[in-house]
């Protein structure tokens, strides 16, 4: 299995058994890098409506064989815009298809398309692969209680979380994130895409020292991957 960062929110994952999925495409940011995938993939999970995760979901989705999964509203949206295999949920929802299911939880944002009208509620996604591993991909977030129910529930392997600040959780909140959810690894994004993100990995860890439970910080740069066994 293996997990790449595109930067800012966006990752692809491949499964255990070859599934191809991206969660957040925004492609074209400043910190993008040259040697992206463009597919097709199976899957692609939309957290929220606003273009830096949208990203370039409308591209992606020509092919037969790629389904997108988003809240109700953007499922519409995307839909009206020709998007020929979109599947809408909710929160607290599951949705199961080939071995793989996707698992709606809460984020605390905003979300709204383009147009500025309204885009459902934003949402993160635990991400349930073929053998058993768990990914909790948060979306856009500021720090919520419930992100302990959402630990004790799933018990997500990896957790990929905002450190970004201003728009998102800034270091502080993502440390005391961590303690919730419990995850043995995290991986930091939505940080550095631009100066208002000031948020580091260097003041996460700083963060984090304050707790008991440290989990295992894996920094990647836009176009590394992460192999697990």
């Amino acid at each position: 299995m293996e997990i790449t960062y595109y930067g800012h929110a966006c990752f692809k994952i491949v499964s255990q058994e070859g599934k191809k999925i991206i969660i957040d495409p925004w492609l074209t940011h400043p910190l993008a890098p040259e040697d992206v995938d463009l597919g097709p993939y199976d899957y692609i999970l939309i957290t929220h409506a606003h273009g830096d995760h949208l990203g370039e979901v409308l591209k992606l989705s020509r092919t037969a064989i790629t389904e997108v999964i988003a809240i109700h509203e953007i499922q519409q949206y995307l839909l009206a815009k020709g998007v020929p295999k979109a599947t809408g949920m909710n929160i607290g929802g599951t949705y199961r298809t080939n071995g793989i299911s996707f698992t709606m939880v809460p984020a605390l944002h905003s979300s709204s398309f383009p147009d500025g009208t309204y885009a459902g509620e934003p949402c993160g996604f635990i991400i349930t692969l073929e053998m058993g591993m768990k990914i909790y991909h948060a979306g856009d977030t500021g720090l919520f209680g419930d992100m302990a129910l959402i630990g004790e529930l799933y018990n997500p392997e990896i957790a990929m979380l905002p450190i970004g600040d201003h728009y998102v959780m800034g270091p502080k909140e993502a440390a005391k994130a961590c303690q919730l959810i419990k995850a043995k690894k995290v991986i930091p994004m939505h940080y550095g895409t631009f100066p208002i993100l000031t948020g580091t990995v260097e003041a996460f860890k700083e963060e984090l020292a304050k707790y008991s439970f440290k989990p295992e910080i894996i920094p990647l740069k836009p176009g590394e991957t992460y192999f697990l066994e």
